[in-house]
């Protein structure tokens, strides 16, 4: 009892922590994506705006996040027996769909501003340039606070914030770079024409960091979305644990595996001697079932005693 207190304590501090930091994270995307919105108004930079449209669907991806965060704090667990997971991966799917749909509006965009360049507007690099140097400080040190977290719980959650953060802080970076190039060519060293491109060949980097970010989310979702079998390196420890139990069953059924958010859900399905009483089963099954959860981390191992006559009715 007091080990299992302890450890639903130690869980909910996580989640706490969890939740916390993606309020945080929230917070501080809202608080600098307006005042980069009213950049791109005066400055006219295919960069700032390519960055505007990219913080909107991190924003999107932070509240998706707390959305999760904040059922399963709610005990959603109690409505769905495989936990949010499938929800969690499905919005990160979302996600990624509206990823790759902003991507053509900015190509588009940016393609516009190469065939009519323009100069950038000084007012607009004034607000944005220092806008950058903060947001690029804040996007590291979350970046950092959430890749602590993950490595402490992990989750498909966290992994993605800390990536995303990752992303986020060399996005500023780079934006940050074409500002101040673009405005040292244009009002300071002036006279090079070729400046006023500065901006739009920027902007494709952007429009990288959200390809990669989209194909990550949506291919990394996918797979999960249709309950696809373990990986390979995993099935290889279901089945040398299956051999190591070999002399304690009588009959193999299968494996049934999913993943549901950060957790694995493994059933196997095995006969014994009928003549063992129900005891003897049971020490058998969790046995093998703590062998498992501690060699595959995040897994939720059920071993099911079933006979053939079973197996064979239920594929009729």
């Amino acid at each position: 009892m007091e080990s299992f207190v302890g450890k639903s304590g130690g869980n909910t501090g996580a989640a706490v922590s969890k939740e916390k930091t993606v309020i945080l994270s929230l917070f501080c995307d809202i608080a600098l994506w307006l005042p980069e919105i009213i950049a791109v108004i005066f400055s006219g930079s295919v960069t700032l705006f390519a960055d505007v449209m990219k913080c909107g669907n991190e924003i999107l991806a932070t509240i998706f996040a707390l959305i999760i965060l904040l059922r399963m704090k709610k005990g959603a667990s109690f409505t769905y027996d495989y936990g949010m997971g499938k929800f969690e991966t499905f919005t990160r799917s979302a996600t990624g769909v509206v990823m790759l749909v902003s991507i053509i509006i900015i190509f588009f965009n940016t393609f516009n501003r190469i065939f009519v360049p323009e100069k950038l507007q000084i007012a607009g690099m004034v607000i944005g340039v220092p806008l950058m140097i903060i947001s690029a400080v804040i996007d590291t040190y979350l970046w950092q606070k959430n890749y602590r977290i993950s490595l402490v719980d992990p989750s498909p959650i966290m992994e993605a914030q800390w990536r995303l953060r990752r992303a986020k802080s060399f996005a500023d970076i780079a934006v940050l770079v074409s500002l101040v190039l673009s405005f040292a060519f244009s009002f300071v060293f002036i006279g090079y024409k070729w400046a006023v491109y500065i901006d739009p060949v920027v902007s494709f980097i952007i429009i990288g960091f959200l390809l990669i970010a989209g194909f990550r989310e949506i291919s990394s979702s996918l797979p999960d979305l249709f309950d696809k079998t373990l990986e390979e390196e995993l099935q290889i420890v279901i089945l040398k644990e299956l051999s190591a139990f070999f002399k304690e069953y009588t009959g193999f059924y299968g494996v049934r595996s999913r993943r549901s958010g950060s957790k694995i859900y493994i059933d196997i399905f095995l006969g014994f001697d009928l003549d063992l009483k129900m005891g003897e089963v049971m020490d058998t099954s969790d046995r093998l079932k703590t062998s498992l959860e501690e060699k595959i981390p995040g897994s939720i191992v059920s071993v099911v005693p079933t006979s053939e006559r079973s197996v064979q009715a239920g594929q009729k």
